[in-house]
């Protein structure tokens, strides 16, 4: 069965930084289309980035110089740095992803698989 645990979510201060961790199981990274999603209270879920089996990172304009998504295939594990926090990047995160596609899409109905999320809290 393909799961998806994320962890590195916690507490910081505006201008913190967080990296967190996608581990999949069952699951080959080199050929699906991986992405990190967020959701904050009230809101609906959106894109952060995406990383595909050719190694293209796409950002959100939010998360463009300030994020950095990379992934280790051999560890079957998707990253997500977070650098410049501020308030608004509250939210939990959510890795996500989609087997034998290689090109990804920011829609969140486009995803098969789900994560249980991680918090990410930053306080100004």
């Amino acid at each position: 069965q393909v799961q998806l645990v994320e962890s590195g979510g916690g507490s910081v201060q505006a201008g913190g930084s967080l990296r967190l961790s996608c581990a999949a199981s069952g699951y080959d990274f080199s050929t699906s289309c991986m992405g990190w999603f967020r959701q904050a209270p009230g809101q609906e879920r959106e894109a952060v980035a995406t990383f595909d089996a050719a190694a293209n990172a796409h950002y959100v304009d939010s998360a463009e110089g300030r994020f950095t998504i990379s992934k280790d295939d051999a560890k079957n594990t998707l990253y997500l740095q977070m650098n410049s926090l501020t308030p608004e990047d509250t939210a939990m995160y959510y890795c996500a992803a989609r087997r034998d596609r290689f090109t990804c899409s920011f829609s969140t109905s486009w995803y098969f698989t789900w994560g249980q999320g991680t918090q990410v809290t930053v306080s100004s």
